[in-house]
């Protein structure tokens, strides 16, 4: 292993203006939409509704995947899925689940803990329709998480899916296909300092329904 890389070398000075509770705004879905809104301007970042998606067994085995954010609102943030994936069978035993955007460019972070729940039908059909053609038939197409024999026979699949559903018709959603929401009772706002004494930032979600604002040490 004479030329592997030695990652304990590899450091970064974070160099940002400090965040304070101040600076944040009442509740945390408007704070992320300001920080979405700059991560979105900013050409450096690829993807900015890119996040990571946490789920774990009711043994508590976690596993970790990166997905699109679709949507997001006070009633939280909504990506889509194969209900018969991994994470949806995990979620289905398991409804917790943990987001994390991972801003590096800006050294920022958000993560959010809380509980999943599937969205409304009508959602996910409207959601689908918005969808380019062949990313529709590819929901069709896939056994997500399965174990497949190769490539070669979901080329098949899908080549037969699109022979079945030319560009002209409609393709139906997939029955095991939809949305999941993930309702928020933390959101932490995460900003990378010099030395690494970070500012953390995380809204808590009281039981009377209001949000508390809490300092985190780095």
């Amino acid at each position: 292993m004479t030329d592997a890389l030695d990652p304990a070398d590899m450091r970064e000075q974070y160099r940002t203006l400090e965040l304070s509770a101040t600076d944040l705004a009442p509740e945390p879905i408007g704070q992320f939409a300001r920080w979405f809104k700059e991560t979105a301007s900013n050409p450096a970042i690829h993807e900015p509704n890119a996040m990571i998606v946490s789920t774990a067994t009711p043994e508590g085995r976690p596993s970790s995947r990166t997905v699109l954010l679709k949507h997001y609102d006070e009633a939280g943030f909504v990506f889509f899925t194969n209900y018969e994936s991994r994470k949806g069978e995990e979620l289905a035993a398991n409804p917790y689940a943990s987001l994390l955007f991972p801003w590096h460019p800006l050294a920022r972070q958000v993560i959010v803990n809380g509980r999943a729940v599937r969205v409304g039908r009508d959602e996910t059909v409207a959601y689908f329709r918005t969808r380019p053609h062949g990313s529709q038939l590819g929901a069709w197409a896939s056994p997500q998480s399965r174990v497949i024999d190769s490539r070669a026979d979901l080329l098949a699949r899908y080549a037969e899916l699109s022979a079945r559903y030319p560009d002209h018709e409609q393709v139906p959603v997939p029955p095991s296909w939809g949305g999941i929401r993930v309702i928020p009772e933390t959101v932490e706002f995460w900003q990378g300092h010099e030395n690494r004494l970070h500012d953390r930032l995380r809204y808590v979600h009281d039981p009377d329904g209001s949000w508390r604002v809490e300092r985190l040490a780095p």
